[in-house]
């Protein structure tokens, strides 16, 4: 399973803290941008894979974890960090649980919201890999 880490530039200073995402921290063209916030205990986001599109998902406050599945091989990663996204390539099954309270999510996706990207059923994303 190909997934990886982005580093997020920060600028230090003693008033706060600046992460800067541009396109050279992010390797593709941002065309959406989304974030998840008030998830409630126990509750879980995600649930699909995409068949062109790609996400850096950036844990703004807070964690959560990312299960991520390639009909093959599956892995959690927990996200705390905001100067480190996970980048999600296509083709990858993804979950988001266990937010912390008060937990943000930012997405920064390749592609506009297209309902025919997403495979929703996680027997159809099996049959898909076949």
């Amino acid at each position: 399973m190909k997934i990886k880490f982005v580093d997020i530039p920060v600028v230090k200073d003693p008033r706060g803290n600046i992460a800067v995402v541009e396109n050279i921290s992010v390797p593709f063209k941002i065309k959406r941008v989304y974030y998840l916030f008030d998830v409630p205990s126990g509750g879980t986001r995600g649930g699909h894979a995409h068949k062109k599109l790609l996400q850096l998902i950036v844990p703004i406050s807070g964690s959560f974890d990312v299960v991520l599945k390639d009909g093959k091989n599956i892995k959690v990663i927990n996200l705390n960090n905001p100067s480190k996204g996970l980048l999600v390539p296509t083709m990858v099954w993804r979950e988001l649980k266990n937010f912390s309270s008060s937990a943000v999510c930012l997405v920064l996706a390749s592609e506009e919201f297209d309902e025919e990207d997403y495979i929703r059923k996680w027997d159809e994303f099996k049959n898909f890999l076949s």
